[in-house]
C-alpha cells in the first residue's frame, strides 16, 4: 500500500507538523545532546584544568563558558570541604583505578548556595595507555536529603534493636575497649618547654577504630610526633594500625625527616597488603626542635587534613599540605612537607577527619573545615589544654551525627606571663 493510501509515512510524508518534528530530531547533532543533557558534564586536562563543559551545569553554577574553560580547575568548583577532599582522595584514587563512581561532593554556584552532587569521572587513555584527560558527569543531588533522612530513621530502629542485646554484648565490648586502649600511647612525655593535650573519641564500643597518634622525644631539644587514620575498622584495622604506629616509630627514630618517615610507611604497606585487599591510611608526621624560646616544626602530610595553628595573637590558619597522597595506595606517592615556628602562645592542632566529617543540624550537613577554622579561631590564643577540652565538648554536642572515631593531639608552646616564661596562663 503507498504512503498516499493510508501506508505509515516516512520522514518525507506527513503533515507539515510531522515533517518538521522529523527534521528537528534528524538536526539534533550529538553535541547538541551533550550541551543541553539533564545532567552535566566536563572534560578536564591531566592537571585539572577545564577544556570542555556543557550548558547544563554552567547553568546549574551560574557561571559562563569564558569563566570557566581554560581558567579554572574542577577543583576550582568545589566547596572548601569538596576541594580538600578532591586533592587528597578523589584525584589520587583517579589516577591509581581510571575510574570513580557516584562520589558525593558540593560544588559552589555564582549566587552562593552550595550544590550537593554525585560526580563520576573516568581517565581516557592514548592507544598506547598514557592518561589523556577526564571525562566526568555530574548529577544533581540536591533531593538526596530526603533519602539520607531514611536511612537515619532506619539507623535509628537499628540502634534501638542493638540496645535491647546490649547485656550480651556487654563482654565483647570491655575486651575491644582494651584492645583499642592498646593502639594508643598509655602517656604522653613530658617535654620542658612544651605543653601537649590529647583526645580519642570512640564512635562505636563495638568496633575498634583506625584513628592513631603518638609524641615522643628524641632527644632532649627534639621530639617526635604523628597522627593518621587506617581505613576500615575493626581487627584488620587495628593490625593496620598497629603496623603503621611501630613503623612510623622506627622509621623516626632511624631518620628524622617527616618525608623520609612517610615514605619508609608507604614502602611497608604496600609490601605487606598486596592483591585483592589493599590497605591504606592518611598521616601527618612532624619533628619539634627546640629554636630559643620557641620550637620549630617540620612536617608531612600523606593524604591527610590540613593541621591548624592558633597564634598568639589571636589568629587561626591552616598549614598547606595540600596534594599529600594516600599512604600505601600507591609507590610512587607524593607527599607534602611543611615547616612552621611555635613561639610563646601559639598552638598546633591535629585532627583526624571524624570531626570535619561530623553531622550537623536538620539537614544533616557536613560540619567542614570552614567551621573549624571558625570554631578554632574563636579559642585563639589558647593552651593545648583549653583547645583539646573545647573540641571534646564540641564532638560530645554533635551526637549521633558523629560517627566515625576522631583522635585529636594539640602542641603548644606555653605563653609568657608577668611570673616568667613557661608559666601557663
Amino acid at each position: 500500500m503507498s504512503p498516499a493510501a493510508g501506508g505509515s509515512e516516512g520522514p518525507g510524508t506527513g503533515t507539515p507538523a510531522v515533517r518538521a518534528t522529523f527534521s528537528a530530531l534528524l538536526e539534533d547533532s550529538v553535541e547538541d545532546l551533550y550541551d543541553s543533557a539533564p545532567c552535566g558534564y566536563l572534560s578536564t586536562l591531566m592537571d585539572g584544568t577545564i577544556a570542555k563543559i556543557n550548558a547544563t551545569l554552567l547553568g546549574w553554577l551560574g557561571l559562563t563558558r569564558d569563566e570557566v574553560v581554560g581558567r579554572m580547575r574542577f577543583s576550582d568548583l568545589l566547596t572548601v570541604g569538596g576541594k580538600l577532599y578532591h586533592e587528597t582522595h578523589f584525584a589520587p584514587l583517579l589516577r591509581m583505578q581510571g575510574h570513580l563512581g557516584g562520589i558525593a561532593l558540593e560544588m559552589k554556584t555564582a549566587s552562593g548556595p552550595r550544590l550537593p552532587v554525585l560526580v563520576t569521572s573516568t581517565v581516557k587513555e592514548s592507544d598506547d595507555g598514557e592518561p589523556l584527560l577526564i571525562r566526568t558527569s555530574v548529577f544533581d543531588a540536591t533531593d538526596r536529603r530526603a533519602y539520607e533522612n531514611q536511612l537515619l530513621t532506619a539507623r535509628r530502629a537499628a540502634d534501638e534493636a542493638r540496645r535491647q542485646a546490649e547485656a550480651d554484648r556487654e563482654q565483647l565490648r570491655e575486651a575491644l575497649a582494651v584492645l583499642q586502649r592498646s593502639l594508643l600511647p598509655a602517656a604522653l612525655p613530658d617535654i620542658p618547654g612544651v605543653e601537649i593535650a590529647c583526645h580519642y573519641h570512640t564512635a562505636s564500643a563495638l568496633q575498634v577504630g583506625g584513628d592513631f597518634y603518638d609524641l615522643f622525644a628524641l632527644d632532649d631539644d627534639r621530639a617526635v610526633f604523628f597522627l593518621g587514620d587506617v581505613c576500615g575498622k575493626g581487627p584488620q584495622a587495628a593490625a593496620l594500625t598497629s603496623l603503621t604506629r611501630h613503623t612510623l616509630r622506627a622509621a623516626a627514630l632511624h631518620d628524622s625527616d617527616p618525608v623520609a618517615d612517610l615514605r619508609m610507611l608507604n614502602t611497608v604497606l604496600l609490601d605487606r597488603y598486596t592483591g585483592d585487599d589493599p590497605r591504606y591510611c592518611t598521616a601527618v608526621v612532624g619533628v619539634l626542635e627546640r629554636v630559643g624560646d620557641g620550637w620549630e616544626v617540620r612536617m608531612a602530610s600523606g593524604g591527610h587534613p590540613p593541621a591548624l595553628v592558633l597564634r598568639a595573637d589571636g589568629r587561626a590558619e591552616y598549614l598547606p599540605t595540600r596534594g599529600g597522597m594516600l599512604v600505601g595506595a600507591v609507590p610512587e606517592a607524593h607527599f607534602v612537607p611543611v615547616r612552621t615556628t611555635l613561639r610563646p602562645g601559639d598552638t598546633l592542632l591535629l585532627y583526624t577527619d571524624g570531626l570535619t566529617e561530623a553531622r550537623t543540624g536538620p539537614d544533616r550537613d557536613l560540619y567542614g573545615y570552614e567551621a573549624l577554622e571558625s570554631f578554632v579561631t574563636g579559642l585563639a590564643p589558647s593552651g593545648p589544654g583549653r583547645v583539646v577540652d573545647a573540641l571534646t565538648d564540641l564532638l560530645r554536642g554533635f551526637g549521633d551525627g558523629l560517627d566515625d572515631d576522631t583522635a585529636l593531639l594539640a602542641i603548644g608552646v606555653p605563653a609568657r606571663t608577668d611570673a616568667g616564661p613557661g608559666t601557663t596562663p
